[in-house]
């Protein structure tokens, strides 16, 4: 796993015609792994859009709130009274959690680079451990490594936390939330997490707990914040905050008509992506791929959802739908040998290809060409068409690696862990996607930016890890059931002897070792910019709400189902 994901599968870089078998291409009595998918639970509700009457003036609001709450930060940041500075974080953790951190990205970063610069290591209100932990998770997701040696106040002699914390069901709860910024050999925070975990459920239980603060344990307990995506955290914590005697009305209402006027943009560009989806008509074209639009653009969102990434924001969506196509082609449809002929054009990158590959197989790789080269005029007039270089030579990477599987599905191969690793590392589409989710972004984005993601560095490989292994423990079984390349859970149970149960365990554990990786690398100095370490976290994030009980992808029900509804049906209540 420390080296790069390089399949062992090579093609000549000749121009020469592709040879082509054509009893591949044309026989009809193929044996073909094939699996129906369920229909789309949404149906065409969204291939329309009607733009609310009152939209305008919610964006007036939202520019005119906006400039009350910046107003707020800027005058109690510029304080000399150190528990205003407490109240500076109270009032950032609020803005972060309720969706709208986005509008005031640089007034966050000067405040906490102020009180980092002021206090060090000596935060004000050290002897509270609520202020402290949310101090120090603050600082930490910023990228400020200060110590977690500053909870070692509230442990004893022995180097256990204080029983008498028990008390303080706010402090444990942020403690908790804390210990999820964790790097490797943070033993502080393994044991705060333990601690806080234990000590939660039984305050959760207690008759006497107050009801807001029982479902806040009971979501943090299911999803900590440093894993939750923010528009959902937005959802949640909004009757939360509203709750609160101290909440800040202006805030609140921010929040709310700025939900709400996202939620116009995106049932837009939705409305779009399903217009585009309906007319390649893949429905009769190509039946056994899965209909999942509405859910792929909700996990476009999940990496970016701001208004000015539109550009980039749909051509990821038409990226992810490409990518679903290829996963369902490679996996549940195409034979070995056209898939090799497919793996060859692609190879190649030319339209010239198009006549050698099977009948089916001509709309995927037309559409994969299309797709590029809409993206490479749009980028043209910045003289940035460089990027596309770099995200094409990862499409090819990937599909060399879906041939490794297929090949190792045909020939009954189990790999080693390492092995399974490697490949599913690109197979995996994450590393793919973060690169792509640099395509369009400004000048923040140079050519080294490409080549950093695309030698696979570690905050990349983690979110890579962690959603391949997260995808594997609930969904292997039913993999397992319609022929499918062995997973991480059937590899390490070979090599090790271990259980299914085992396992499991196991690979969850190598998912916790990855965000310790994301964390470590979240810290300054970074090797590119700050913000674009946001899609590889925000990836990894997803894997939270799509794989906390099933393939919430494949089967959306749930709360993956609740959420799309919250997101694209009902309207936010201003």
């Amino acid at each position: 796993m420390s080296t790069l994901p390089i399949s062992s599968v090579s093609f000549s870089s000749s121009t020469s015609p592709l040879v082509v078998d054509d009893k591949v291409s044309t026989k009809q009595d193929v044996i073909r792994h094939t699996m129906n998918f369920n229909a789309s639970i949404w149906g065409d509700q969204f291939l329309t859009y009607d733009e609310p009457e009152d939209l305008v003036m919610k964006k007036q609001l939202v520019e005119e709130l906006k400039e009350e709450v910046k107003k707020e930060l800027i005058t109690i940041k510029g304080s000399n009274e150190p528990m205003q500075h407490v109240k500076l974080l109270e009032l950032i953790d609020a803005v972060q959690r309720l969706g709208i951190a986005y509008h005031f990205e640089e007034e966050i970063e000067e405040a906490l680079q102020h009180i980092h610069v002021t206090y060090g290591e000596q935060w004000v209100d050290k002897e509270n451990l609520q202020s402290i932990s949310l101090w120090f998770r603050l600082l930490r997701q910023q990228g400020f490594n200060v110590s977690s040696g500053v909870f070692k106040d509230f442990m004893d002699e022995k180097g256990k936390f204080k029983e008498s914390l028990c008390n303080d069901a706010q402090g444990i709860l942020a403690l908790y939330e804390a210990a999820f910024m964790r790097v490797e050999d943070e033993t502080i925070l393994d044991n705060a997490l333990e601690f806080t975990k234990v000590h939660l459920d039984i305050i959760a239980k207690d008759p006497s707990c107050d009801s807001s603060l029982r479902t806040q344990i009971h979501q943090a307990l299911k999803q900590p914040l440093r894993r939750r995506l923010a528009r959902i955290e937005a959802l949640h914590y909004m009757p939360i905050y509203q709750q609160e005697t101290s909440h800040n009305e202006v805030l609140l209402k921010l929040a709310k008509l700025d939900f709400s006027v996202l939620q116009s943009m995106h049932k837009k560009e939705l409305s779009h992506i399903c217009k585009w989806w309906k007319d390649l008509d893949l429905q009769n074209k190509l039946p056994y791929v899965r209909d999942r639009v509405v859910e792929g653009y909700f996990w476009i969102l999940s990496i970016y959802y701001e208004p000015q990434h539109a550009r980039t924001r749909m051509f990821l969506m038409k990226t992810c739908m490409w990518l679903v196509v290829l996963d369902d082609t490679f996996d549940n449809y195409g034979t070995y040998e056209e898939l090799e002929i497919f793996t060859q054009a692609v190879e190649r990158w030319s339209i010239s290809c198009l006549d050698m590959l099977p009948e089916y197989m001509k709309l995927i790789y037309q559409e994969l060409v299309n797709l590029h080269v809409e993206m490479e005029e749009s980028l043209e007039k910045e003289g940035k068409t460089y990027q596309i270089h770099y995200v094409k030579e990862m499409a090819k990477e990937l599909v060399r690696n879906y041939l490794v599987e297929a090949r190792w599905l045909k020939e009954g191969y189990m790999p080693t862990l390492e092995e399974y690793m490697s490949v599913s590392m690109v197979t995996g589409t994450y590393g793919l996607m973060i690169a792509r989710s640099y395509v369009g972004r400004g000048d923040i984005v140079t050519e080294d930016t490409f080549k950093w993601v695309s030698s696979y560095p570690p905050i990349i490989k983690a979110s890579c890890v962690i959603v391949r292994l997260m995808d594997d423990i609930v969904s292997h079984k039913e993999e397992q059931e319609r022929g499918h390349v062995a997973s991480s859970i059937e590899c390490y149970s070979k090599e090790s002897g271990a259980s299914e149960e085992e396992a499991c365990e196991y690979i969850s554990g190598k998912v916790e070792d990855a965000w310790k990786v994301i964390n470590r690398e979240s810290l300054r100095p970074t090797a590119v910019p700050f913000p674009l370490l946001m899609p590889a976290i925000n990836l990894a994030r997803m894997c939270e709400v799509l794989y906390s009980v099933n393939d919430g992808f494949t089967h959306a029900e749930g709360d993956m189902k609740s959420y799309m509804k919250s997101f694209f049906v009902h309207p936010m209540v201003v």
